[in-house]
C-alpha cells in the first residue's frame, strides 16, 4: 500500500480533527515576523503526528530508508480550493538524490552552483584520499620504532658505563692507597682512559641514532606540514562552497517575499546544511505553490544516532532551522499569546523584581528573536526607557513559578553570585506521572547538553557536569506522586532528567512530553514555588513563597 492509499484512508480523520485552533499542540514551529513583528506559531497536533506515523509505516516497508537515519517531516497544507493535502521531505539528500519522486525538491538554488559544487567536492575527495595516504606513511612508526631501541641501547649502555665509573671509583681510591707516585700516575691515567673511551662510544651511538632518524624526522615534519596544508586548503573550499550556497539558496515565505539565505542569517557563520531540513523545504514549498499551512511534524526515521531515536518526534533545530521560522512563517495568521496580558509581581524593590511566571511563557527572549514574547520583554514595557532588567536565573518555558530579575548590574552579579555558589534555596514541587515508592532521597547524576539535540540533556558519566537534587515525596494521588525537589545544582532540564531518567526517579514529569510523558496533560506540571536568598544590599533573607497551580 503507498503512502497516498494510507493517507485517503485517514481522509475521515483529517476532517474531523482540523477543526478547532490547535489549542492542544504538542509543539509549536514558531518566530517573529521581520517586518510586523507578529509572533507566528505553526502547531504539530496529535492528527500531524498520526499522519508521520502513517508515512513511518510505509517507509518501514522499504530498505531504502534504513540504510541511513534521517530527518522526515509532513506538512498538512490547504489548497486555494479548500482541498487538503499532505506534502513531505527529507532533510539532505536521500540514496545520495536532493529530487524524489513525491518528494518536496530541495530548496532551489544548488543547480546555480552545481558546476562549482562538482569541481570543489571533485577537489576535496582528492585532498581527502592525499591525506589518508599520507597518514598511512610508515615514517611515524618507524621512527617510533627506531627511537625506542635507540633509547633501549643507551639505557643499557647508561646503566654499563654507571657501574663502570663505580668500579673505577674504588680502584683509585685503593691505588691511592697502596701505589707509589710514579706508579700511581700511570694507574690512574689508564682508568681516566677508559672513562674516556664511555663517552666516545656514547657519543658514537648518540651520532649513530641521529644519522638515522633525522631523515625520518625530516620526512615526518614535511608530511605534517602537508597535511596541515590540505587541512586548511579543505576548510578554505568548504567554507568558499558553503559562501556560494548560502548566496544562491532563496527561501520564500507566505508574504511572496524571497531571500537568500546569506540575507536571512547575515554577520555569522551559517551552520552546514542550513536550509536541507524537512522544514524549510515543506515551508518553502507550501509558500511557492500558495497552500496554506495547518500542521507540521518531522521525525527521525533509520539508523538511530547518540541523539536522534527511529520514530521520535523532533522541534525546530536550534543553530539551522529556528532562525528562519520567523521568516518562514510570515504571512500566515499570526497567533498572539497575549502579550499585554499583566505577569503577577510578587515582590518589587528599585534593586529587584520577582514575578509568578506562568507556564508556557519564556523567562527571556530566545537568541534570535529579541522581541519574543517572554516575562522580561513584558515588564520592560513597564519601565522607563533605557533601565536594565535582567533575568538572574532561568527557568523553562513550559515550566511556572518565581522567577528573579535584577534592575542594574551590580544586583545582578551580586545575586548571580549567590546562585553560582549554590547560596539560594529553591523549591520546586511536580507531579510526576506514576508511582514513586521512594519517601526521600538524593539523585546525583551529571548532566550533558547534546549540542547537536539542544537543549536535550542527558545523563553522561564522562563529560556530563554534577548535578545534585534532593526529593521528597509529598503525596500519592493514585497513579501519581507529588513531590518535592530542592536542586542543589541549576543545570537545564535537571529536574526533568533526574526524574525520567531510571538512574534517578524512572518516572517522568506529567506532561513532560520532551523526555516522554505519554500521558493527558495540559502543562508540564513543575512548578518553583520557593526562592530563599540574601538581599545583596539590605542583607536580609529573602523567602519568596507562591502557591503550587495544580
Amino acid at each position: 500500500m503507498s503512502f497516498t492509499d494510507v493517507l485517503h484512508q485517514l481522509s475521515d480523520f483529517i476532517e474531523c480533527n482540523l477543526t478547532g485552533d490547535n489549542s492542544s499542540a504538542n509543539y509549536w514551529y514558531e518566530g517573529y515576523c521581520r517586518q510586523s513583528g507578529d509572533f507566528l506559531r505553526l502547531p504539530r497536533t496529535d492528527l500531524a503526528e498520526a499522519i508521520a506515523h502513517s508515512l513511518m509505516q510505509h517507509l518501514a516497508t522499504d530498505e531504502l530508508y534504513s540504510r541511513e537515519g534521517k530527518m522526515y517531516g509532513i506538512l498538512l497544507v490547504e489548497t486555494l480550493s479548500g482541498e487538503r493535502r499532505v506534502i513531505k521531505a527529507f532533510s539532505g539528500l536521500l540514496n545520495g538524490q536532493s529530487v524524489v519522486d513525491s518528494w518536496v525538491p530541495a530548496i532551489p538554488g544548488r543547480e546555480q552552483v552545481a558546476l562549482e559544487e562538482a569541481r570543489t567536492l571533485a577537489e576535496l575527495d582528492a585532498i581527502k584520499q592525499e591525506l589518508i595516504t599520507l597518514n598511512q606513511q610508515p615514517e611515524k612508526q618507524q621512527y617510533a620504532t627506531l627511537a625506542r631501541e635507540f633509547e633501549q641501547q643507551l639505557q643499557a649502555m647508561s646503566d654499563r658505563h654507571r657501574d663502570r665509573k663505580y668500579q673505577r671509583q674504588q680502584k683509585r681510591q685503593l691505588l691511592w692507597e697502596t701505589l707509589s707516585q710514579a706508579a700511581l700516575t700511570i694507574a690512574l691515567e689508564e682508568l681516566d682512559e677508559e672513562s674516556r673511551q664511555d663517552g666516545i662510544e656514547r657519543r658514537r651511538l648518540k651520532q649513530q641514532r641521529d644519522r638515522i632518524l633525522q631523515p625520518l624526522e625530516e620526512a615526518i615534519a614535511s608530511r605534517n606540514l602537508r597535511i596541515q596544508q590540505l587541512k586548511q586548503k579543505r576548510k578554505a573550499l568548504s567554507r568558499q562552497l558553503q559562501a556560494q550556497m548560502h548566496a544562491a539558496y532563496s527561501l520564500m515565505n507566505f508574504l511572496g517575499q524571497s531571500l537568500s539565505l546569506q540575507q536571512l542569517m547575515p554577520g555569522g557563520s551559517i551552520p552546514t546544511g542550513t536550509g536541507d531540513c524537512c522544514a524549510p523545504k515543506l515551508l518553502h514549498y507550501a509558500a511557492t505553490h500558495q497552500l496554506k499551512p495547518l500542521t507540521m511534524a518531522e521525525f527521525w526515521w533509520g539508523s538511530s544516532s547518540e541523539d536522534k531515536i527511529q520514530g521520535e518526534f523532533y522541534g525546530a533545530c536550534v543553530e539551522r532551522c529556528q532562525p528562519l521560522m520567523g521568516f518562514l512563517l510570515s504571512g500566515i495568521k499570526p497567533k498572539t499569546l497575549g502579550s499585554q496580558e499583566e505577569i503577577s509581581i510578587i515582590y518589587k524593590d528599585k534593586w529587584l523584581i520577582a514575578v509568578n511566571k506562568p507556564a508556557g511563557l519564556l523567562s527571556v527572549p530566545g537568541r534570535y528573536f529579541h522581541t519574543q514574547d517572554s516575562v522580561l520583554s513584558r515588564l520592560r514595557h513597564l519601565l522607563p526607557e533605557g533601565m536594565m532588567l535582567a533575568a538572574v536565573h532561568r527557568l523553562d518555558q513550559d515550566t511556572s513559578g518565581i522567577l528573579l530579575l535584577a534592575r542594574d548590574s551590580q544586583t545582578y552579579r551580586q545575586i548571580n553570585r549567590q546562585f553560582q555558589q549554590r547560596q539560594v534555596h529553591k523549591v520546586y514541587e511536580a507531579i510526576l506521572a506514576g508511582t514513586v515508592s521512594i519517601d526521600a532521597g538524593i539523585i546525583d547524576l551529571p548532566l550533558w547538553g547534546n549540542p547537536h539535540n539542544r537543549p536535550y540533556q542527558q545523563v553522561d558519566w564522562q563529560h556530563g557536569k554534577p548535578s545534585v537534587t534532593h526529593f521528597r515525596a509529598i503525596a500519592r494521588e493514585g497513579d501519581y506522586t507529588r513531590v518535592e525537589f530542592v536542586p542543589l545544582t541549576g543545570r537545564t532540564h535537571q529536574l526533568r532528567v533526574h526524574a525520567s531518567d531510571a538512574r534517578g526517579l524512572g518516572v517522568v514529569i506529567l506532561g513532560d512530553r520532551f523526555y516522554g510523558c505519554t500521558a493527558e496533560a495540559t502543562r508540564l506540571h513543575l512548578h518553583a514555588k520557593e526562592l530563599r536568598f540574601q538581599h545583596p544590599h539590605s542583607g536580609d533573607t529573602l523567602h519568596l513563597q507562591v502557591e503550587t497551580p495544580f
